[in-house]
This record gives structure tokens, C-alpha cells and sequence, in this order.
């Protein structure tokens, strides 16, 4: 074991790698009721989404660990499952099965860009101001679902949306989650997350506001609701030109999600050499590939996940840890009984929403607002997402805004000439697809 993931030459232990893999784990737990709740809103069996939730998971670590030899966990991406619900499918009135065929299409197009090097001339064609638009922008949009399911911002005739009535239970029961687990953050615990999520469900049941289940394990739900369909409809997509940009827009957040979270999780694991990261292809094709098996599971867009820094920070260097990941992910398929509580009260997983829409919106900080060919490009991208409750159609506005801004400044040979065809691309796509 030693010799296949090299824990002396990484300088860590097996048991600092099974803490480190254990500590992962409880920073993304949440993703196994979060991403039920969220999915099930299109219709989708909801113990289906668990059970694929937790195989994509499992299936996706056990690649990144064995192959790619990283201390990287991969699940159902945030933001990924709320474009694919709120936007493709409840939106643009999609049904769920061709949505999964379209998150299988990104795949496949994650693993050809990979394997034939092109992924690094799109990566810097984007300009890093719109990278950080869009994780700002996601992250706001996630925090206004939240905010939604709560009941904390309600539906307005007058104002649209205006401040729900404080005094309610489930209004109540998030507030205290948002705080139980904003100071878990602030104390430097590394499941955070998931703590607040647990211990307000518990503050829940003990006040006789959520129910107590009945029974905590059970057998493993059947996976047939959802097992395939992308497959199926595999057809649906390809012979529809207006899905592309559902596609694109699936590809193109995982594209920099992963790359980001990759560089970021291996600088903190001292992994990169030269400012390189070794092994990148593996790393990027375990990615991919991990969005293929999670489509055809029945779950939406399949990602590294940045929490995966908390077992670097509690010693994880190597794929063991991603491997210890993938055994607990196995382990919490015999927990579906806790699923339905938080079906039953959106307001438990609402705190989880809020407080990763505030860590994806320290990407704010990386944009340039002092210069108006990028400021104003991003800041539409940013507030386009809540406001038309739609990832899509920021990327698009921003992606249309920034070319014309730099024409504007002169600075047009400066564009990538990708970015003049997605120009294109995203005009037609607001005069015919939207």
C-alpha cells in the first residue's frame, strides 16, 4: 500500500490518511440530502437521488484515489444541481431524464477536451474575471434558494420578493442553523457544514417542530427511477441545437470549478512542482469521468469538492484519503430513512445553501472593479443569476458584455478569439433559445 499511493514519500502515515479522509467526508456530507432536496423539486425519485448521489460519490473518490493518486473527494456538485433543477429543468421546462443526458454529453466533451490537450487553451481564453463572476454569481444564486426555502424571503406583488414573517418555525429553525454553523466555521471546525446541518435538526425535533424518524437505517433504496435514462435519452439532446447551451453551460462550470479546485487543493497539499500540477490529465479525466457514471446513475454535474482541503489541512497528501472517502459515501447508502426529513423541511437544508453561497462569493474578491471592461461584464453575470433565476443566462449576458467592453476600450486584439464566438453563440441564444 506504501509503495501504490507512496505515504512515505509524501511524507504522511496510513492513519493520518484515514483521519484525513474521515475529516473530508464529514465537510461535504450535507451533499447526500442537499442534492436530494434540490433534484427532487424536478420530479426525480428522490431515494434514487440518494443512492446515485452516494455510488457517484463513492465511484468517483475510488478513481480519484486509485488512479490519480490525489487527496481530492468528488460528489454532485453545488450550484451544478441547482442550474440543472431551477434553471434547465424547472426554468427552460426540460424534462429531468434529457437533463441528465445533457450533464452526460458535458461529460464525454470533459473527457475529449482532456485527452486531447485543448482543455488548457480554453482555460485561457476565459479571462479570470468571468471565471470569478460565475462562482460569485452561482454562489448568490445558491444563497437565494436558501434564503427561498426558508421562508425568510418570500414572494411580493409589490416588490417581488420581500422579508417572510421571522416568527415561523422553519424561518426560526434556519436563522439558528445559519448561526450554529457560521460559528463552527469561525471556530475552524472542518465539517462546519454539516455539524450545523445535524444539530439544528436535533434543536428541530426536540422543540416538536421536526418529526423523529421512525427508523435510521434501512436496507438500500432501488436505483431504477433514475439508473439510465440519460442513456435512453441520449437522442434528445443530440438532435436539439437549442440544448447546446445547457451543455455548454454544464461543461463550462465544471470545466473551471475542477481546475480551480484542483490548484487550489494540491498547492495546500504542497502536490504542484513548477506551478504544474503532476498528473493533471489523470486528475481531470477522473473529473470527467466521474460526471459520465453520475449521469448514468441519475444525479446532475459530478465534481472535485473544494472542502476536500480540510483533510489536507488534517494531513491527507495521497489517493488514500479519496479512497476513505469513498468507503463512508458506500457506508451512508443504509441512512435513506434520514432523507426524508429533510424533504419534509427545506428550512434544515437551507443553512447549508446560505453558507456555501458565502464561501463561493469570495471569488469577489479577484475581480477587478476598478476597471469597466471587466467590472461591468461581471457584475451583470453576478446579479443576472438571482435576479432571472438563471446560471445560464449570466454566463451568457457576461460572455455577450465583455468582448463589447474591450472593443469599446480599443483593447479588441486583446480577446480571445474564442470569446467572439461565444459571442455569437450566446446572441443567438438569447433571440432563439431563451
Amino acid at each position: 500500500m506504501d509503495k501504490w499511493f507512496g505515504f512515505t514519500a509524501r511524507g504522511t502515515t496510513l492513519q493520518r490518511e484515514i483521519m484525513a479522509g474521515v475529516t473530508t467526508f464529514l465537510a461535504m456530507a450535507y451533499i447526500l440530502f442537499v442534492n436530494g432536496f434540490i433534484l427532487s423539486e424536478t420530479g426525480m425519485d428522490s431515494d434514487a437521488i440518494f443512492v446515485a448521489t452516494a455510488l457517484a460519490s463513492a465511484l468517483a473518490c475510488l478513481i480519484m484515489g486509485l488512479w490519480a493518486n490525489y487527496p481530492i473527494a468528488l460528489a454532485p456538485g453545488m450550484g451544478l444541481n441547482a442550474f440543472f433543477a431551477y434553471t434547465v429543468v424547472l426554468g427552460m421546462g426540460i424534462a429531468w431524464e434529457t437533463a441528465l443526458a445533457a450533464v452526460l454529453v458535458s461529460g464525454v466533451l470533459f473527457l475529449l477536451l482532456t485527452v486531447s490537450g485543448i482543455r488548457e487553451r480554453i482555460i485561457n481564453g476565459i479571462p479570470l474575471q468571468l471565471k470569478m463572476a460565475a462562482a460569485s454569481g452561482i454562489g448568490l444564486f445558491i444563497a437565494f434558494i436558501g434564503l427561498q426555502n426558508a421562508e425568510i424571503v418570500v414572494a411580493s406583488d409589490a416588490t417581488l420578493v420581500t422579508l417572510g414573517s421571522l416568527g415561523a418555525s422553519a424561518p426560526l429553525l434556519a436563522i439558528v442553523g445559519v448561526i450554529l454553523t457560521a460559528f463552527f466555521l469561525v471556530r475552524g471546525f472542518h465539517g462546519a457544514v454539516f455539524y450545523g446541518m445535524v444539530i439544528t435538526t436535533v434543536l428541530g425535533m426536540l422543540v416538536g417542530v421536526v418529526a423523529v424518524p421512525e427508523q435510521v437505517v434501512s436496507g438500500v433504496p432501488s436505483l431504477a427511477p433514475t439508473f439510465g435514462k440519460a442513456v435512453i435519452h441520449l437522442p434528445d439532446v443530440l438532435t436539439s441545437p437549442s440544448l447546446w447551451v445547457v451543455v455548454f453551460t454544464f461543461l463550462f462550470v465544471d470545466f473551471f470549478d475542477t481546475a480551480g479546485t484542483l490548484m487550489a487543493v494540491a498547492n495546500q497539499a504542497g502536490l504542484l512542482r513548477d506551478n504544474k500540477l503532476p498528473r493533471a490529465s489523470r486528475a481531470m479525466g477522473a473529473d470527467s469521468t466521474a460526471t459520465i457514471v453520475g449521469a448514468v446513475l441519475g444525479t446532475s454535474t459530478t465534481t472535485s469538492y473544494i472542502e476536500s482541503a480540510a483533510g489536507v489541512s488534517a494531513g491527507g497528501r495521497t489517493g488514500f484519503t479519496a479512497v476513505v472517502v469513498a468507503i463512508l459515501f458506500l457506508a451512508s447508502l443504509f441512512f435513506s430513512p434520514l432523507l426524508t426529513i429533510f424533504l419534509d423541511h427545506p428550512e434544515l437544508t437551507s443553512p447549508a445553501l446560505i453558507i456555501v453561497g458565502v464561501l463561493m462569493a469570495s471569488s469577489l474578491g479577484h475581480i477587478q472593479w476598478t476597471e469597466p471592461e471587466y467590472a461591468i461584464p461581471a457584475f451583470i453575470t453576478i446579479i443576472a443569476m438571482p435576479l432571472t433565476y438563471s446560471i445560464a443566462t449570466g454566463i451568457a449576458l457576461g460572455f455577450v458584455l465583455y468582448p463589447l467592453t474591450m472593443v469599446c476600450r480599443g483593447q479588441w486584439r486583446e480577446v480571445n478569439p474564442l470569446m467572439y464566438v461565444l459571442l455569437v453563440v450566446f446572441i443567438a441564444y438569447f433571440i432563439w433559445g431563451v
